[in-house]
């Protein structure tokens, strides 16, 4: 059977034993392929070399990005019900071809090297790129598809259901999968194209990803209306101590700006109730007239109905966060999905977050 790479890495068939790999003799009057190189063109260009470019047709592609996304061959193996075997032989005949190594092999696991990374990259924008435009071909360019995004807890109680419904009254087609999970998983799905979008809450910048809005989320204490701290409109963090407090879990960007500030204002709460669910602590605290942490956009309508009051905290450690429309570095997004973030830039734009 004829290799899938056949004709498309010459400078690899001209090898001599012994040789690096890309290196061609004098008949193909080249220069040596390496890694620094192979980086370097696909950061330059946006495009793979042409000697590689065969790949993107093989099982070895698919092979390659499951060991990226489970950073495991036993565990890629498992979800592609391919042979572990087989998925390694496919990955090493990738580097071959290519050149350069694509993992750093360790003792848990396959972490994907610099070429690892930018290949993966790639792999990704272009799968998803030739699906849209059959997807366009098929649709004849009309605005109805579905629109993926992941979203955080916060965006996803109140603010993204109503804009995907005030959204749908223009382009009535259009439907939607909105998974909710942690903010890093959110930004994690849309690099590796799980998504289209991400709506979530970040303190830093990450790589590939493409930030298309951003705006200051700070976090807020949240009371009940009859509470003894909801006469006023602006506190610190200390002026808490006095009562019960509900937590959310550690790792979010809520509790990791609440445990910094604590640090550094050399103070300890212990909390009545740690929750993952925003849902949750906002009935907590009207039921047992605690105080809670969140940002406003979670909590914007339930303010209006359920007799709870959100409350300006000073302290700067609260500030630092932001509500970010992300997007996949280097991919050019669907029509309709270019049109569903700026509707949601313009949402974002008249409600207080």
């Amino acid at each position: 059977m004829n290799s899938p790479y056949e004709g498309a890495l010459p400078a690899l068939r001209s090898a001599r034993p012994g040789e690096p790999a890309g290196h061609m003799t004098k008949v193909g009057a080249a220069r040596p392929f390496t890694q620094s190189q192979f980086i370097e063109q696909i950061v330059a260009q946006k495009t793979m070399p042409p000697y590689a470019e065969g790949m993107l047709n093989s099982p070895a592609l698919e092979y390659f990005l499951e060991v990226v996304r489970t950073g495991s061959v036993n565990e890629a193996s498992r979800r592609l019900l391919v042979a572990g075997s087989a998925i390694s032989r496919q990955i090493g005949k990738l580097e071959q071809e290519i050149g350069v190594a694509l993992f750093e092999r360790r003792p848990r696991g396959m972490v994907p090297s610099e070429a690892g990374t930018l290949l993966a990259a790639y792999a990704r924008r272009a799968a998803l790129e030739t699906d849209e435009v059959l997807a366009e071909i098929r649709g004849r360019g009309r605005l109805g598809t579905i629109v993926r995004v992941a979203s955080s807890q916060g965006t996803a109680q109140e603010f993204l259901p109503s804009a995907m419904a005030s959204f749908r009254k223009d382009h009535p087609g259009t439907t939607f999968h909105l998974p909710v999970v942690a903010p890093s998983l959110a930004t994690q799905m849309v690099q590796d194209g799980s998504v289209d979008l991400a709506v979530t809450f970040s303190l830093a910048p990450t790589p590939d990803v493409r930030v298309i809005h951003a705006q200051r989320a700070p976090i807020q204490a949240l009371v009940r209306s009859d509470h003894p701290l909801a006469q006023r409109n602006e506190i610190h963090l200390r002026d808490l101590l006095p009562y019960p407090v509900a937590l959310t879990e550690e790792g979010t960007t809520n509790r990791r700006l609440f445990d910094l500030c604590c640090s550094v204002e050399g103070i300890a709460f212990e909390p009545l109730l740690v929750s993952s669910s925003s849902s949750v602590l906002s009935a907590f605290v009207k039921e047992a007239n605690a105080v809670s942490l969140i940002g406003h956009i979670s909590v914007h309508e339930r303010l209006r109905v359920e007799g709870l009051k959100s409350i300006t905290i000073l302290n700067p450690e609260m500030h630092l966060r932001t509500i970010q429309i992300q997007a996949m570095a280097g991919r050019q997004l669907p029509a309709v999905v270019n049109e569903f973030a700026d509707h949601l830039i313009h949402q974002l734009g008249e409600t207080e977050v």
